[in-house]
């Protein structure tokens, strides 16, 4: 009798093993691969890479990255998963020891160093913004920024640009990305009167018109080489420094443009004037004491909190 309660008992334990085994874990790639696709509503036509597990901030968890892609549009999202493979967590995730953005300022900090900028060199507050010279809330974005930033922080602020054209739906934007990239390399502050240039003729500008009003609007530009201009967009002398750029934001989840970074405070659309100052405000006074951000911050980097937006967000698409 006992001899037949063992053996009941073994294969008892046997079968629940071999039930347990069967149940999916998101640690396998397939298996997570097939709960996101069903998550974002993926079809077979969207590309799925599944990245391998790494250290997640918490404990119990890896991190693992899932990247979606058709044609030249991406999207990239961290999900956390748990050891055992039963669940999954997405969102973000704070070390209360940091700078609640250390992972997009830590990101941004290498990369500034060689994007245009204007503003105060160590000032406080830093602001990353990547934007599409094809894009009409881009053009807002810029104008206020413009209008307002120099006027209202003279000292406190500094801000950088980074190019991330959306080839799909702006024909002329990487070309146009890639003049002011060669415009930069032969004087920097001439960049500028080039991005309000461009900003403004936006709505005159074509694919087929653009290498033309670039130049025209060259010529009267003393410290730019126009051979040495038609040179560089001909061969696309900048195009892997705009290639460096649109990884850097993708690797920062951005996926629409304008999308600024406020001392690491996300900001999605053309955010109105009176929000930036708020947080620009809030952002001059916090970092008296804090010294985690800004320019001298003394972190690995330079620069997400939900801000306002105009335009539509992306929900689960592709950008």
């Amino acid at each position: 009798m006992k001899r037949f309660l063992l053996l009941s008992t073994l294969i008892a334990c046997t079968a629940l093993a071999q039930t347990d085994k069967a149940k999916p874990s998101a640690l396998d790639k397939t298996t997570l691969e097939n709960y996101v696709r069903h998550l974002f509503v993926w079809d077979s036509s969207i590309k799925v890479e599944v990245g391998d597990p790494k250290p997640a901030p918490m404990d119990g968890f890896v991190a693992i990255n899932v990247r979606g892609s058709k044609d030249k549009a991406s999207q990239e999202a961290v999900f956390y998963v748990s050891k055992d493979g039963k669940h999954i967590i997405r969102g973000e995730v704070y070390g209360t020891a940091d700078n609640p953005f250390k992972d997009e300022l830590d990101k941004l900090k290498g990369a500034m160093a060689f994007q245009p900028s204007y503003g105060t060199p160590g000032a406080p507050v830093v602001i990353a913004e990547f934007s599409d010279f094809q894009c009409p809330y881009c053009q807002n974005e810029a104008k206020t920024m413009r209008a307002n930033l120099k006027t209202a922080y003279p000292k406190e602020v500094r801000l950088y640009h980074f190019d991330f054209p959306l080839d799909t739906i702006h024909p002329w934007a990487r070309a146009g990305a890639i003049a002011g990239r060669a415009i930069y390399k032969q004087d920097p502050e001439a960049f500028w009167d080039f991005y309000d240039w461009i900003y403004a003729h936006q709505s005159e500008i074509t694919v087929d018109n653009l290498k033309a009003k670039v130049l025209d609007w060259a010529k009267d530009k003393s410290s730019i080489d126009s051979i040495k201009l038609t040179r560089s967009m001909d061969n696309k002398e900048g195009e892997k420094d705009i290639e460096a750029e649109i990884e850097l934001g993708k690797a920062l989840q951005v996926n629409q443009t304008p999308m600024i970074f406020i001392n690491g405070r996300r900001m999605v659309g053309a955010v109105e004037w009176p929000s930036v100052k708020a947080v620009i405000g809030y952002e001059i006074e916090y970092q008296k004491t804090a010294k985690n951000a800004g320019e001298d911050c003394g972190c690995s980097v330079t620069l997400p909190t939900p801000g306002m937006q105009t335009a539509a967000p992306t929900t689960g698409g592709l950008k």
